[in-house]
C-alpha cells in the first residue's frame, strides 16, 4: 500500500517539477511587439511587465475567456 502511494507522491512531484519548467520557459521568453491575434501593437509597459507575452490585453482577456469554456 505505502509504495503505491509513493509512487504516487513521486509521480505528482514530477508532474509538477515539469509544470514549473515549462512555467519558467514561457517567462524567459521575448514579448511579441505585436499581438499574434489582432495584429495591433503591444504596448511597451505591458512587453516589460509581462515577460513572453504574445497578445494585447484584449486579445489575452478573450483567450482566457474561450479557455476557461466561456464564450464571448
Amino acid at each position: 500500500m505505502y509504495d503505491q502511494i509513493d509512487r504516487a507522491n513521486e509521480l505528482a512531484e514530477k508532474m509538477r517539477e515539469v509544470a514549473l519548467a515549462k512555467h519558467r520557459q514561457k517567462q524567459t521568453a521575448y514579448s511579441l511587439t505585436h499581438c499574434e491575434d489582432c495584429d495591433e501593437p503591444i504596448p511597451d509597459a505591458r512587453r516589460k511587465h509581462v515577460i513572453g507575452c504574445t497578445r494585447c490585453i484584449d486579445c489575452q482577456q478573450v483567450y482566457e475567456h474561450k479557455m476557461k469554456g466561456f464564450k464571448k
